[in-house]
């Protein structure tokens, strides 16, 4: 194990030298939270993809892989279908829009109000889960790899995350983003993937072995999946960790055509993990828990060396996913929640170098908070099952109201934010939180509010829904990105295709 040590080890080193790295880049507010604005075609593919696929992503796609056969692949291709929608239809006036948060962009949609600090809130403790969650995979990945008790792995792991987050913001995590999106790729698509299937005895050995189930592509069923789409791929539209990734392009075509690479690599990776999941069923069996299945492989079948660099693999898997939900804790909690209760919040661009030391204070405190958090807690399907049922029922049915819908307004907003995720606290505490009728009553009732009382209020007023147009335009408050040295000037804003006009 010494070479597969030191191979974790150089990544773990390597990872805190990108992050004070990217701190001599974070000069102002711009640069911390969003990377300047400025990334090209291949950082923003990179990395988008990166934060998309975490442990869950990796880990839990092989063990549904394990449990279903190649339909575990569902979970992660709903992923990836939710970041291709929001690439193609989406990502283009996301971009124009120059804001920071989600709860920015209602603001300027509806008029300001209540809407922007309630939903705040509600995105507020979606990325808290979301950073927890990922936290806790710690413990299983450090278990395998040092054998470390479940709270030193947690802190360990969330230790190093907190550390490149804190210290360079969105340039750090970029650059962290862009090598673990390389490791993942050779560590899970080139490496695990084809040894699993030869250890397996190619698919036809695992065809004989398994029951046919296991390659019918809907054999998971056609309820779980519906929910996976409706929580995940609707999820991909509207969390702030997703949309601070999208403020990072320097245009509205990377963001479009980068986040399309990223979203198709997505459902490659999915794939890849039902097939490793399906191979490892073959091997062992008998295991207790099909979540054990990516570990097991790992350990029992990798020659060393292998072994340590799919491990980092699945380390850059969940630091990925951890530091993304971070910064966007963190950016909610300061700019969303903090500013407007102190009513502090300004967008003048002279003070975006003093709002740097105040936004690395909170990464430091979220993330402290985070790993406590992590320590504390036990069930994290719950933890995560909670965090997307708050997402999609409170925030889904306003954001995309106000991006397709002229006719919403900020009342309707607000109340389809309350009703939506009130029904949906509520519907868990009687159904269960893992049950599915929580989210598709709290989304019917979200979006039955949204219209009804947007329909019975006074329109938005004339004079917001013009400035909402310049910004989509692309005639926002900022100055233009920098360049990039060695990379090419950008075209002017594109035309939006007709299904997202308004």
């Amino acid at each position: 194990m010494a070479v597969d040590y030191a191979v974790i080890f150089v990544y773990l080193v390597g990872m805190l030298a990108m992050g004070w790295w990217g701190m001599r880049r974070a000069k102002s507010k711009s640069d911390f939270l969003v990377a300047g604005r400025r990334l090209g075609p291949t950082m923003y593919s990179g990395t988008m993809a990166a934060i998309v696929l975490g442990g869950a992503s990796t880990i839990g796609g092989v063990g549904l892989g394990y449990k279903y056969g190649l339909s575990g692949a569902w979970m992660v291709f709903a992923i990836g279908l939710g970041l291709l929608a929001l690439s193609v239809f989406f990502s283009a006036r996301i971009a124009r829009l120059k804001v920071y948060t989600v709860s920015e962009m209602l603001d300027l949609r509806y008029g300001g109000g209540k809407a922007g600090i309630i939903s705040g809130v509600v995105m507020w403790a979606y990325t808290l889960m979301l950073a927890v969650t990922s936290t806790i995979a710690y413990a299983t990945i450090f278990d395998v790899i040092f054998d470390l008790n479940r709270t030193l792995s947690i802190i360990l792991g969330g230790a190093i995350v907190v550390a490149y987050s804190t210290l360079g913001g969105m340039w750090s995590i970029t650059l962290t983003d862009m090598v673990q999106f390389v490791v993942k790729t050779i560590g899970v698509l080139i490496l695990l993937l084809p040894i699993a299937v030869i250890k397996a005895g190619g698919f036809s050995e695992m065809k004989a072995t398994l029951p046919t189930e296991y390659f019918d592509p809907l054999g998971i069923g056609g309820e779980t999946i519906f929910t996976y789409v409706l929580i995940y791929t609707f999820g991909m539209l509207i969390g702030q960790d997703i949309w601070q990734r999208v403020f990072t392009a320097r245009s509205d075509k990377v963001a479009r055509y980068g986040g399309t690479v990223a979203g198709t690599y997505c459902l490659v990776y999915a794939l890849a993990g039902a097939v490793i999941g399906t191979a490892a069923k073959v091997l062992y069996p008998d295991l207790a828990n099909a979540d054990d299945a990516f570990a097991t492989i790992v350990r029992d079948e990798l020659p060393m060396g292998v072994r340590g660099l799919v491990l980092a693999a699945a380390l850059a898997a969940v630091m990925s996913t951890s530091s993304g939900a971070l910064i966007a804790c963190a950016t909610v909690a300061n700019n969303d929640i903090w500013q407007r209760l102190r009513g502090a919040v300004t967008r003048d661009a002279d003070s975006d170098h003093d709002e740097v030391r105040g936004n690395r204070i909170f990464i430091l405190i979220m993330g402290i908070g985070v790993v406590c958090i992590a320590i504390m807690l036990n069930n994290v399907v719950e933890a995560l099952t909670v965090a997307y049922n708050l997402l999609v029922g409170g925030l889904l049915v306003p954001i995309l109201g106000g991006l397709l819908w002229k006719r919403g307004t900020v009342h309707g907003a607000l109340a389809a934010v309350v009703v939506g995720g009130t029904a949906v606290v509520g519907l868990m505490s009687v159904y269960g939180i893992l049950a599915n009728e929580p989210i598709y009553y709290g989304l019917l009732l979200s979006l039955s509010t949204y219209v009804v009382v947007s329909l019975l209020t006074p329109p938005t007023d004339a004079a917001v829904l013009a400035a909402w147009r310049e910004r989509l335009a692309g005639r926002g408050t900022e100055p233009a990105p920098e360049s990039v040295p060695g990379s090419e000037p950008e075209s002017a804003p594109e035309s939006e295709p007709a299904a997202t006009r308004g």
